[in-house]
C-alpha cells in the first residue's frame, strides 16, 4: 500500500480524539474517517478507530485504514459507564482516537431526544466534532447547514468542517469562504472520485475483506486533509483509566467461526471471553472438515451464509461435526445468520439448501429488512442468561423463520405494544436473530463459559 510521505511539522503530545458526524446518512463518513485513519499513520501516530453503533461493516474499512482494530461504541447495547471504560482501555493504547458518528449527528433511537446519537456520544467522552459536509452541488448552503448543526446544541464542541465530494480547490474556496462568515474552519477537504466509492450489500457495505477502493485515488484524497490544523482542533481531556479486567477462570478452548460466511463480532466481546479464560480458536464452516479438537464451546457469529449457502451445504462433514458436538451436550451459541446455519434448511431463490439440523427451525430470504434495537427478557434459561433475565441486543436481517418459533429464547414487546417471541434455546443451544454484545456485562460472557467448561470438565 502506498502513503503519503510525512511532511508535516509533528503537533505536541497529549489526549486528541474526533467524532467525525453528518447531517445524514450517505455523507461519506466511513470514507473520510478511513481516509483520516490512513493519512495520520505515516506522521508515526498510533490510530485508534472506533465505530459508534452496532455496524459490523464499516469498522473492517476503518481497521484496513488505521492498522488497528476497529472498536464499536454503542451506548445502547453498552451502557453509557461502559462504554466510557471500554473507549478509554482502547484510546490509552493510542496516540489519536477517530469516532465515525452514524446517521446524522443528532438521530438516535427517538426523534424527540438525543439519546443514543452521536451527538450524545460526542459529549459522553468530552470528544470534538468535526463535520464531514457532502458539498456536492452546494457551496453557500453548505455553511448554513453546517451551523444549524453546531447551534442545535450549544454545548456541543464542534471544532470544524472536512467538505466531501468536492469538484475541486475553486469549489473547496467557495465553500470556505461561507464557512468564514459562520466561524468554522475548514480542515480538510476530499474531492469527488469515482475510485474512493466502496460497493453495497444487501446489509450495507461490503467488508474490507470483500471490497477495496483505489489506493492511488485514496492518496490523491488524503492529500486534501489538514492534518495540522485538525490535530491542534481535536485536543481533549484526559479519560479516566479504565478498570482492569476480572482475572480470568480457568482456561476453555471455544471455537469461533470466522471465515467469508461468517465474521459479525465485536473485538470487545471477544476480549471479554478470552479476559475470562477463553482460548478462542478460528474455524471455517466452508472450509474445515471439523470442529477443532477439544472445545467446550461454538461460537456462530452472524455474516453471509445465504451467499455462501451451496458451499456450506457441500460441507457435510463439517454440518456433521456441528450436529454431533450439539447433541452431546456440547454448548452452541449461534446469532442471526448463525441460526440460519444451524437450521434445518435455508430457502435460497426457492431452492431449499440443506444446513446443520441442529434446531428445527427454516429460514428464507426476503427484501425487507428487520432491525432495530430491542430491550429483551429471557423466556427461559440460556446459555447468558437465566430465565427472566433483561438483556439488550439489535437485530440486523433480511432472513425469517418459515414458521413460529417452537421454543423462543426471548420475548420483547415493541413500541406499538406487539410483543413478540424469538430465537431459540433448549439445553446448551442458544440461537437467535438477536444480536448481543458480550462485553456489555461480563456475566453474559461468564455463564456463557461456565457453560463451555462444564463440557470439557
Amino acid at each position: 500500500m502506498t502513503t503519503p510521505s510525512p511532511t508535516l511539522p509533528s503537533v505536541p503530545a497529549g489526549p486528541r480524539r474526533v467524532v467525525l458526524a453528518a447531517a445524514s446518512s450517505g455523507s461519506g463518513k466511513t470514507t473520510v474517517a478511513a481516509l483520516l485513519c490512513r493519512a495520520l499513520r505515516p506522521r508515526g501516530l498510533r490510530v485508534q478507530p472506533f465505530k459508534l453503533g452496532p455496524d459490523y461493516l464499516d469498522p473492517t474499512h476503518l481497521t484496513r485504514a488505521a492498522g488497528r482494530e476497529a472498536r464499536n461504541l454503542d451506548s445502547f447495547l453498552l451502557g453509557r459507564q461502559r462504554l466510557r471504560e471500554l473507549f478509554a482501555r482502547a484510546a490509552a493504547q493510542a496516540d489519536v482516537s477517530v469516532l465515525e458518528g452514524v446517521m446524522g449527528l443528532f438521530d438516535g433511537r427517538d426523534p424527540t431526544t438525543d439519546e443514543h446519537s452521536t451527538a450524545d456520544l460526542a459529549l459522553l467522552l468530552d470528544a470534538p466534532v468535526v463535520l464531514v459536509l457532502d458539498a456536492g452541488g452546494s457551496a453557500r448552503t453548505v455553511a448554513a447547514v453546517a451551523c444549524g448543526l453546531r447551534d442545535f446544541r450549544p454545548d456541543l464542541r464542534v471544532a470544524g468542517v472536512i467538505l466531501n465530494r468536492v469538484a475541486g480547490a475553486g469549489h473547496a474556496a467557495l465553500c470556505e469562504a461561507a464557512l468564514d462568515q459562520v466561524g468554522l474552519p475548514v480542515l480538510g477537504w476530499v474531492a469527488r472520485d469515482a475510485g474512493l466509492h466502496l460497493p453495497e450489500r444487501h446489509l450495507g457495505l461490503l467488508s474490507a475483506e470483500q471490497a477495496t477502493w483505489d489506493e492511488a485515488a485514496a492518496d490523491r484524497a488524503a492529500a486534501g486533509l489538514r492534518l495540522e490544523a485538525l490535530l491542534d482542533a481535536i485536543h481533549a481531556p484526559p479519560m479516566p483509566d479504565a478498570p482492569a479486567p476480572a482475572q480470568a477462570d480457568a482456561p476453555v478452548r471455544v471455537a469461533l467461526a470466522h471465515d467469508e460466511a461468517f465474521h459479525f463480532s465485536y473485538p470487545d466481546a471477544l476480549d471479554e471471553l478470552g479476559a475470562q479464560g477463553a482460548e478462542l480458536i478460528r474455524f471455517s464452516p466452508l472450509r474445515d472438515a471439523a470442529l477443532p479438537a477439544g472445545v467446550g464451546g461454538v461460537l456462530l457469529p452472524g455474516g453471509y451464509p445465504e451467499a455462501h449457502a451451496h458451499e456450506l451445504s457441500a460441507n457435510v462433514s463439517m454440518r456433521e461435526s456441528i450436529r454431533s458436538f450439539a447433541a452431546a451436550g456440547g454448548a452452541v451459541l449461534a446469532e442471526c445468520g448463525g441460526l440460519m446455519y444451524l437450521g434445518e434448511s435455508l430457502d435460497v431463490d426457492g431452492q431449499d439448501v440443506p444446513m446443520c439440523g441442529v434446531i428445527p427451525y427454516r429460514t428464507r430470504m426476503t427484501p425487507r429488512l428487520t432491525l432495530g434495537y430491542r430491550d429483551a427478557t429471557a423466556l427461559r434459561g440460556t446459555l447468558v442468561a437465566p430465565a427472566g433475565a433483561a438483556v439488550r441486543g439489535h437485530e440486523f436481517h433480511h432472513s425469517v423463520l418459515t414458521h413460529a418459533p417452537t421454543r423462543p429464547a426471548w420475548t420483547w414487546t415493541a413500541h406499538d405494544g406487539t410483543v413478540t417471541e424469538e430465537g431459540y434455546a433448549h439445553g446448551n443451544v442458544l440461537a437467535s436473530y438477536l444480536h448481543l454484545h458480550l462485553g456489555a456485562d461480563p456475566a453474559l460472557a461468564a455463564r456463557f463459559l461456565n457453560a463451555c467448561r462444564a463440557v470439557t470438565a
